[in-house]
């Protein structure tokens, strides 16, 4: 085993135990990966027990035992073995090997989290050498996370049988808490061990959603804020702020879509017309306008913010991020936004100008300018409430991004004791 000494930062001390981590591939490590690191922004002193692997975060600290790889020579022999239904004679000294050097590992810490190990039986020296430790029934406290069953699965089946130490992958240990990945993996586990469903925690994996999307710092910022305030639909507007982009009717129908009840947000990308600086008094008026309507949490020009107007990248990302296109001009005299709203397969709705119409044809969504904005808005409505996807992908970020989940799940989790 190597790692070095550990010194408690703050919050609890957590180690995640499994057979491997990144950059070993597979979904697991991912999923350890990233709680590591999720803990460590919350201040935990984590450290990372495995076969092998490296830390996945510098704030972490990893314990290599290379007995816990299933990879390992020693326990592929065994664990053939096994699967033969023969427990190996040399089974229980390997057993005291791990358990020596779990303890070891896990000196001084407050909760041990056990992916997988406790549930496949790719290694099960390791399994019966933290079944051991767990019975002492001292410190740390076991959390052990479900992601297959063995025990369930058709693909394992055949390598298991009665007795120990194959029981253990459905056996209730007691004192320790059980996570699983779905509701289907908690119905499962339930009718294994007999637990009361309810006593079942469901964490379900994540996303990281800049990352999946590839944004931009910036652009993952201008997300955050949107699903922080809850706005929906969020509409882009990747316009300069010049009068004939008419971006007061574009707030007024911000605001009534948020009067009917939906809340709804907009994003302008552009700054004043380099060309006519005689517009900068529009900026104010802009600004203005958004604070009696309300929409000081609802609307963003990013050419006045410190960071300036957003670059090509961002605005890319911001077609990726927004719930539609909203181009309400007075006049275009070509409407490229049309085009890159359909190259990201975004919704369009705009003026029902010909330039426009000739560009987007039956994808786009047309409105009138000199209508009440309550009516355009409800066009905005009806046009976007169909769009299931729209409504998923909100859900998608707002319920499966990692910090979602650490947040709703996995910190009270931890704080439970």
């Amino acid at each position: 085993m190597n790692g070095p000494a550990y010194g408690r930062r703050g919050g609890l001390a957590i180690a995640l135990v499994h057979n491997t981590a990144p950059p070993v591939v597979g979904g697991v490590e991912r999923v350890l990966a990233r709680h590591a690191t999720l803990m460590a922004d919350a201040g935990h002193d984590v450290r990372i027990v495995v076969g092998r692997g490296e830390p996945p975060d510098p704030r972490c600290r990893l314990v290599e035992i290379p007995l816990m790889d299933a990879g390992h020579p020693t326990i592929e022999r065994l664990q053939l073995r096994l699967a033969a239904g023969t427990v190996p004679a040399d089974f229980g000294e390997i057993v005291a090997a791990l358990r020596t050097g779990l303890a070891e590992a896990l000196a001084g810490v407050d909760i041990a989290i056990a992916h997988n190990v406790c549930s496949l039986g790719l290694n099960l020296a390791l399994t019966t050498a933290l079944h051991d430790l767990a019975g002492r029934g001292t410190p740390p406290r076991l959390i052990i996370w479900h992601h297959d069953l063995a025990w369930t699965s058709s693909s394992y089946r055949s390598t298991l049988h009665d007795g120990p130490p194959w029981d253990l992958l459905r056996e209730a240990w007691p004192g320790a808490s059980q996570v699983v990945v779905s509701e289907a993996r908690r119905h499962d586990l339930a009718g294994l061990t007999g637990l009361r469903p309810e006593s079942i925690a469901v964490v379900p994996n994540g996303l990281d959603v800049p990352s999946i999307l590839r944004l931009e710092p910036r652009s993952a910022e201008v997300l955050a804020w949107a699903d922080l305030s809850g706005l929906e639909p969020l509409l882009l507007m990747p316009a300069r702020i010049t009068p004939r982009k008419n971006i007061e009717f574009a707030l007024r129908v911000i605001a009534a879509i948020r009067s009917a009840g939906r809340p709804a947000g907009l994003i302008v990308t552009g700054p004043v017309d380099p060309h006519r600086p005689a517009e900068r008094d529009l900026v104010g008026q802009l600004l203005a306008l958004q604070a009696v309507l309300g929409l000081d949490r609802a609307v963003r020009f990013l050419a006045t913010e410190p960071e300036g107007a957003p670059s090509d990248a961002i605005v890319g990302d911001l077609y990726r991020i927004a719930d539609a296109l909203f181009l309400p001009s007075r006049d275009e005299g070509f409407g490229l936004p049309i085009l890159e709203a359909g190259a990201h397969r975004l919704p369009i709705i705009c003026a029902d100008l010909a330039t426009l119409r000739s560009l987007a044809g039956d994808a786009g969504s047309y409105i009138s300018t000199d209508e009440e904005p309550a009516v355009v808005a409800a066009c905005v409505l009806d046009r976007l409430e169909p769009d299931r996807m729209l409504g998923f992908a909100r859900r998608v970020r707002r319920e499966y991004s990692w910090e979602a989940i650490y947040g709703s799940k996995i910190a009270p989790l931890l704080a439970a004791g």
